[in-house]
């Protein structure tokens, strides 16, 4: 079978669906991804999964469009955070507060999603797919879906609320619709849900697929494959936090206060920013550049991020504790849910050595973390996954 995934720019968006769609391949599937990235780089960090990826948008017309989207959503909201560079922020605690559900935002990926929808559609038409797998927030491939009249699969990627998306999305692509001669949603439409049982609330459920972090490849460092002789923390800000505000704003506090903490912090931001913006930091804090998270978290008592569902994921996949600063965007969906569950902490203010010396020993956090990471493990492996879905989208089951 063909199965053609599409999802956002952002790896946020794209590295999720990279276990699934190994999972298809190595079960003698074809498959195939398009998509485009947010920053130089992105595309090529799918490719160097191993994917065969055709490029749906250039990184500046998906900019400008996502740009776009932005300005007209909050003009059209009303918002009173536009034109603020804090907006985001304000945007993502509103998120929370409304119960997580993505679909007040996706009108912001609409015109996204109208920009990829003549490439998407033109390679679906190509290539012919019988299964078409698409993020939440990506309208291009539930179009194509449903022009070809082929069955369309939604993979999340964390604890929002994605109930309602698709309408949405439809009516705020309406001219795209229109264009291509299609008059609804597809026929058949299934969810995936990748969230443990105890952390359930009110995603919207769907059919249960174990997560499988991919943070992508990487050379280990000695020091990776060497059990630390003392705690180890990882320091992370994701894939976008850093890339858009270039710098490391929600860790300043790290000089200040590894120091005080019997503990070593592996500081894992990327290659592109300097850590020396942190001030002289003490000898427990290793600067990693770019280190596979995935990898590192497997080596750690503990993560400080800020709350991307990626990270997020990978820390509840390692059964560790977290604490999470939240930023923008759905991050403050994902605190609550982690939380609310007693696996980690949030703080939006100041980090000091006690709440390090807390998220390092308290024992709840830890056992709590411990108990997620079993629930997902129990749940059907992306590969355990495969069957059901090409029985599904064959119309055999």
């Amino acid at each position: 079978m063909r199965v053609l995934f599409t999802t956002s720019p952002g790896l946020g968006h794209m590295f999720p669906v990279v276990s699934l769609a190994w999972a298809l391949r190595a079960a003698g599937h074809e498959i195939l991804l398009a998509t485009a990235g947010r920053a130089d780089g992105h595309i090529r960090a799918v490719v160097h999964a191993g994917l065969p990826v055709v490029e749906a948008l250039s990184t500046e017309r998906a900019g400008n469009a996502f740009a776009f989207g932005i300005s007209a959503w909050l003009k059209q909201e009303g918002r009173s955070v536009a034109g603020r560079p804090d907006w985001s922020r304000h945007v993502g605690k509103e998120l929370a507060r409304n119960g997580g559900s993505l679909a007040t935002v996706a009108p912001m990926y609409a015109p996204l999603s109208m920009a990829m929808s003549t490439e998407v559609v033109a390679v679906a038409e190509q290539w012919r797919p019988e299964l078409i797998v698409h993020t939440p927030l990506e309208g291009a491939g539930q179009l194509a879906a449903a022009k070809l009249g082929v069955p369309a699969v939604e993979q999340p990627f964390g604890f929002t609320r994605n109930d309602g998306i698709a309408p949405v999305l439809r009516t705020a692509m309406d001219r795209a619709y229109r264009a291509h001669g299609v008059a609804g949603l597809p026929e058949r439409r299934i969810a995936l849900s990748i969230t443990p049982p105890s952390m359930a609330g009110g995603v919207t459920p769907g059919w249960p697929m174990r997560y499988v972090p991919f943070n992508g490849g990487g050379l280990l460092a000695d020091w990776l494959r060497t059990p630390p002789d003392r705690p180890r923390v990882a320091l992370t800000l994701g894939s976008e936090v850093v890339q858009w505000h270039g710098e490391l704003g929600p860790l300043a506090w790290v000089a200040q206060v590894a120091a005080n903490v019997d503990a070593e912090f592996v500081l894992a931001v990327g290659d592109d920013v300097d850590p020396a913006q942190l001030g002289e930091l003490p000898e427990n804090v290793r600067p990693a550049g770019y280190v596979p998270l995935n990898q590192l978290l497997s080596t750690c008592s503990a993560v400080v991020h800020h709350g991307g569902s990626g990270s997020t994921m990978a820390a509840l996949d390692a059964g560790i504790p977290q604490l999470i600063l939240p930023q923008s965007a759905d991050q403050f969906i994902n605190a609550d849910a982690v939380t609310g569950r007693g696996c980690g902490l949030t703080v939006e203010g100041a980090v000091d050595a006690d709440l390090m010396v807390r998220l390092l020993t308290d024992p709840e956090p830890a056992e709590a973390a411990a108990q997620v990471r079993a629930e997902l493990h129990d749940m059907p492996t992306p590969a355990e996954v495969v069957p059901r879905l090409i029985e599904w989208a064959r119309g055999t089951s």
